[in-house]
């Protein structure tokens, strides 16, 4: 049984069909984009945060294991970012096509990326909330919005100290701010309406597509 957040139930990872195939294409997918990166070192620094995740998932499954739907969320977004991480974002030849077919100013791959955060991160937020603080209602909706903007600000922070504190070449790859000054907070206003987007979906899902048994 595909489980949600409201399902969510722990099943021994041996038992798992659907988590142990996710597992296996996603390790699949980071090994191909691990292989010859464009920018090694940079690489590296895209793929700290990425291990830490991946190591909190591992450990915590079997004493809070988060629904299927959240694992498969996590996994595209994981995806998505060993892409950005490979090729660095702003040279994803995808964002390339994207930028010369709709004549864009900018390989548009990392703001893609920065909505797909607040898109496939906001409902497992908002599982952990409900299951953790016990959340009903409006409070459903908003607090995964409020944690993705908090971790999109601490994230900007983040990528900002280490890129400082990088190699010149290194540091501008990293953040990949193709020439905009205002690159950071358009990346958080891009995971901010993900997120709402996310919110909005799980919010008509669960009011008139499949009704639920509580708020």
């Amino acid at each position: 049984m595909f489980t949600t957040a409201r399902h969510a139930r722990f099943t021994p990872f041996r038992e798992n069909r659907f988590l142990k195939i996710l597992v296996t294409l996603y390790a699949l997918m980071w090994l191909a984009m691990a292989y010859k990166p464009l920018y090694p070192s940079g690489w590296l620094l895209e793929n700290w945060l990425v291990f830490a995740l991946v190591g909190l998932l591992f450990l915590s499954y079997w004493r809070f294991p988060l629904s299927d739907l959240s694992y498969l969320l996590l996994a595209v977004f994981l995806s998505l970012h060993a892409v950005g991480a490979h090729y660095t974002y702003s040279n994803v030849p995808f964002g390339f096509w994207l930028r010369d077919h709709f004549h864009l100013a900018r390989n548009p791959f990392d703001r893609i990326v920065h909505f797909s955060f607040g898109l496939l991160l906001a409902y497992p937020a908002r599982e952990l909330f409900m299951r953790v603080a016990r959340t009903r209602g409006f409070w459903n909706y908003y607090l995964p919005l409020d944690m993705v903007l908090a971790l999109s600000a601490i994230y900007e922070i983040i990528e900002a100290l280490t890129a400082h504190s990088a190699a010149p070449h290194l540091g501008d790859a990293f953040l990949g701010t193709q020439g905009d000054i205002w690159d950071a907070q358009k990346d958080m206003a891009m995971a901010a309406t993900g997120a709402v987007v996310a919110m909005a979906v799980t919010f008509i899902v669960r009011r008139w597509i499949s009704p639920p048994e509580t708020d």
